[in-house]
């Protein structure tokens, strides 16, 4: 089992050699220099990546405890899969899917299943709840609402939520993510912005 220092380690441990690696260099070039070997590239990739990382972490577990364990098995699974990464696509999607992935194997671990909902017709596509259907645009307060009302989501309601209205996925890319059909996305995207809007009225 391959096992990857802690963060602290790392600074202990490069501390001057971290300051030397070029920081204008690509993410590309530092997953290069290290898959063969330098530690202090690595632990650039954590500085750049560990907060959205995190940030993904914690939207889809509504946890902060589990969201940073997953967050150090995100990165020991970069630790070891980083010389596979080819430059095909950014680094950032990488990473992202990897991180998905990881989550959505931790939901399997625990036994969650998503909701059994019956595949419903793409109308519920114009069913866009006001407030829900653009996080990222709206005001930090009224975002930090939003975040603590999707925690309260099932965590099959969250996952589709977050993959499509926070992250962008299309239904047939959350449909395959997660195992289940694209009419069954497009039902839970549905069932949830109607429950978050109910979480965010009670609030008003």
């Amino acid at each position: 089992m391959v096992m990857l220092p802690t963060v602290p380690a790392f600074r202990r441990a490069n501390i001057v050699t971290v300051e030397a690696t070029n920081i204008a260099a690509s993410d590309y070039e530092l997953a290069q220099a290290a898959a063969s070997g330098r530690s202090e590239a690595f632990e650039e990739l954590y500085q750049r990546h560990y907060r959205r990382v995190y940030s993904l972490c914690l939207r889809m577990l509504a946890n902060p405890t589990e969201a940073e364990d997953l967050t150090q098995e995100v990165f020991v699974q970069l630790y070891r899969k980083i010389g596979s990464f080819r430059g095909e696509s950014a680094f950032t999607t990488w990473l992202h899917r990897m991180t998905v992935n990881q989550v959505l194997m931790h939901f399997r671990k625990r036994g969650v299943k998503l909701e059994q909902t019956t595949d419903e017709g793409d109308e519920l596509l114009n069913v866009v709840q006001s407030g829900t259907e653009r996080p990222q645009a709206m005001p930090v307060v009224d975002r930090i609402g939003l975040d603590r009302a999707i925690a309260q989501l099932s965590p099959g309601y969250r996952s589709v939520f977050v993959l499509h209205d926070v992250e962008g996925y299309e239904h047939e890319e959350v449909a395959t993510l997660l195992g289940i059909s694209v009419g069954t996305s497009k039902s839970q995207l549905h069932k949830a912005r109607l429950r978050l809007r109910s979480l965010l009225n009670k609030k008003s």
